[in-house]
């Protein structure tokens, strides 16, 4: 079974073909292909490619299913006795993709 890592959006995730992943939002349409050339080590089974800090050459191609928003996350601050609180909320966007090919 052939595997990467790849990093992007400040982030590192281990990808195999087929594999479906939301990530940080990526500036590429619905149905387009996005193409990650910062794969940090590739693994086809039997051989593994470490780069220093990328692989040269290396590539990872999915497709983008759909852009979205994550759930809300909820921030609450309060100080007791003093009548103070605070709340706000926070939704990311992401972006899910689906990993088509791995070119190391």
């Amino acid at each position: 079974m052939s595997y990467a890592i790849i990093q992007t959006g400040g982030k590192q995730y281990r990808v195999a073909e087929g594999d479906r992943l939301d990530l940080e939002k990526l500036d590429v349409a619905e149905g387009d292909t996005a193409t990650f050339d910062q794969v940090l080590m590739v693994s086809d089974g039997a051989a593994v490619k470490i780069g220093d800090p990328v692989i040269e050459g290396a590539t990872v191609t999915a497709e983008v299913v759909e852009q979205f928003r994550s759930k809300k996350v909820t921030a609450f601050k309060f100080k007791r006795r003093k009548g103070y609180h605070k709340t706000k909320g926070h939704r990311q966007p992401l972006t899910r993709v689906t990993i088509k090919s791995i070119n190391g």
